[in-house]
């Protein structure tokens, strides 16, 4: 089993601050900061281990902010994700008032602990201005740099306080457009999951800003269409089907064939479903499984028909492993495949308790 990620906030991170902070300020109170960043660790979860952490800093750096930042850009190299992250923590609850030296504080961590969820304090204080410093960033030879423009101004960042402002489409709109042919893949992710965050509530803004970037060309522009397109994929919707050059709901399925109908938690219901394509073009195909008062899609897989009345036969697993972010009561469930986004077929089966 993987080890849980708060374990990754431990003595071994703090350590490593720790060491940081006393080789760049040799009057750093090691000794003290780790006591006081180890106490009581064990029985917190990850963003609590980080800002406890991030607390026992503040207290060990009784300087004043333009000080105690300069101190943490300097021991940034020596830094990586785990040690680095209560150090971007501390630079948001203590650099609020000190705008360029928080942000260029930032921009030193983030190739080696990114400033992601740390900036956007920042953005809700000092829209504008911190805005601006992201545009420039967007410029930056430093790919990690770039990326932080982008993810940090997510409207729905994962794990991330929300920003009213970024809930409207416009500001970062000019962010994207730098950074949507990007040379590094890194960068190029963070923007399409931007605009999948856009598309979520504003489709429209999103189907046009993709629409405008295929027509302006680029070496990257129709994977990252793809990846951003997603989420309106998956629900179906027609424009985003047409964008990616799909017939919205074309295509059949033949034969949907369950292994068995009866499925314990922990196993896996596996199917076999044989589709005709309706129209030459992208065949793109997705499951849902679906119980009363829940319904989730997942993605199938996509095959590209020569014309119709091409076939395709594919086979899929789907893990009923329990997982601790999702209840899954025992019960009757049915599966439906979607193809071009229009639900193609359906069968019923049961989902029983554990083996």
């Amino acid at each position: 089993m993987a080890q849980p990620l708060k374990d990754l906030i431990n003595a071994g991170s703090v350590a490593t601050l720790a060491g940081g902070l006393a080789a760049a300020w040799p009057a750093f109170p090691r000794a003290r900061f780790t006591a006081a960043a180890l106490s009581g660790l064990d029985g917190l979860e990850l963003k609590a281990r980080v800002a406890h952490v991030a607390a026992a800093l503040h207290d060990a750096l009784p300087l004043p902010y333009p000080r105690a930042a300069a101190l943490v850009r300097e021991c940034a190299g020596d830094l990586d994700m785990w040690s680095g992250w209560p150090a971007t923590e501390h630079t948001a609850a203590r650099g609020l008032d000190h705008l360029a030296a928080a942000m260029r504080t930032l921009a030193a961590l983030t190739p080696y602990a990114t400033g992601e969820f740390a900036v956007r304090p920042f953005l809700e204080r000092h829209r504008d201005e911190a805005l601006t410093i992201m545009y420039e960033w967007a410029e930056s030879p430093d790919e990690h740099l770039r990326r932080l423009a982008s993810e940090g101004s997510r409207p729905r960042l994962p794990w991330a306080g929300r920003v009213g402002w970024l809930m409207t489409p416009g500001p970062t709109l000019p962010l994207l457009d730098r950074l949507r042919d990007d040379p590094s893949e890194y960068v190029r992710r963070s923007v399409a999951n931007h605009v999948n965050d856009l598309a979520k509530d504003h489709p429209e803004v999103a189907l046009e800003l993709l629409a405008r970037w295929r027509a302006g060309g680029g070496s990257h522009v129709e994977r990252v269409l793809r990846h951003a397109a997603r989420g309106l994929l998956r629900a179906g919707h027609p424009q985003a089907l047409a964008l990616v050059g799909a017939t919205p709901g074309s295509g059949a399925v033949d034969t949907l064939a369950l292994e068995s109908d009866v499925v314990a938690v922990g196993g896996k219901l596996a199917f076999t479903v044989t589709v005709t394509a309706g129209a030459a073009g992208p065949v793109l195909l997705k499951y849902a499984v679906r119980r009363a008062g829940s319904r989730r899609v997942f993605h199938l897989g996509q095959r590209e028909a020569g014309g119709a009345g091409e076939t395709f036969t594919l086979r899929k697993s789907h893990s009923f492993r329990p997982v601790t972010t999702r209840d899954e009561p025992p019960g009757a469930r049915e599966l439906d495949v979607i193809v071009n986004g229009r639900v193609a077929a359906t069968l019923p089966f049961t989902l029983t308790g554990p083996r």
